[in-house]
């Protein structure tokens, strides 16, 4: 089966897309992936990723103007009977590799650890999840000495509406989101800058359509 998915997006005065490919060969999965700037002035290979996937173990993807390369790889292991989700994230470009790991404590409690290797850079998020209809998301970077917070709660059925709040750069962000496995997804954000003696709203817009052939 191949599937294809195209993605918009409405940045301000800005428009941009993405289109990619995917289709299954066994075990692996083949995904290619061009933005708008691959066929605007094209056909070129600006924008464009090929990508070989197993799903839940590894995906390697190669840049194709950059000539660069990114390897991720997954595993879960069991601490005290209870799942740890590891994710190791290499790319050969910046030198820049990433462990993120998740520790599920139970149906309703998860926390969760991002850093980058060689640095300073640690993010400790805790997600507290009551029942399906709200989550709470505190996270605490270690780098920074930072606080960052997200509520979100599900409204009618699929949508969800999710705050954010930035206590370093003082962003305040609101967020409206629909996901759909059989057609696809959309997501409008709103973020206004408390700081900022003239609070403009930023507005953005997304939305991916998917295809099955």
């Amino acid at each position: 089966m191949m599937k294809a998915s195209v993605k918009g997006k409405y940045d301000g005065d800005k428009s941009t897309g993405v289109g990619s490919l995917a289709f299954n060969a066994g075990d692996l999965k083949l995904r290619a992936t061009m933005t708008d700037a691959t066929l605007v002035a094209g056909p070129t290979l600006n924008g464009l990723s090929l990508a070989v996937e197993k799903p839940g173990f590894f995906i390697v993807e190669y840049n194709v103007p950059k000539k660069d390369v990114r390897f991720q790889f997954m595993n879960t292991v069991r601490v005290a009977e209870k799942p740890l989700n590891l994710t190791y994230i290499h790319s050969r470009g910046d030198n820049r590799t990433v462990v993120d790991g998740s520790l599920l404590i139970d149906p309703a409690n998860k926390l969760s650890v991002n850093h980058t290797v060689g640095t300073n850079n640690c993010k400790l998020k805790y997600t507290y999840a009551h029942g399906r209809v709200a989550t709470f998301e505190p996270c605490y970077d270690l780098a920074r000495n930072v606080w960052d917070f997200a509520v979100s709660r599900r409204v009618y059925g699929d949508d969800v509406v999710k705050a954010t709040y930035q206590t370093s750069s003082k962003l305040l962000g609101v967020e409206w989101s629909r996901t759909s496995r059989s057609t696809g997804s959309f997501k409008v954000c709103a973020s206004v800058n408390l700081a900022e003696e003239v609070k403009t709203p930023k507005l953005t817009a997304e939305t991916t359509w998917n295809l099955e052939m």
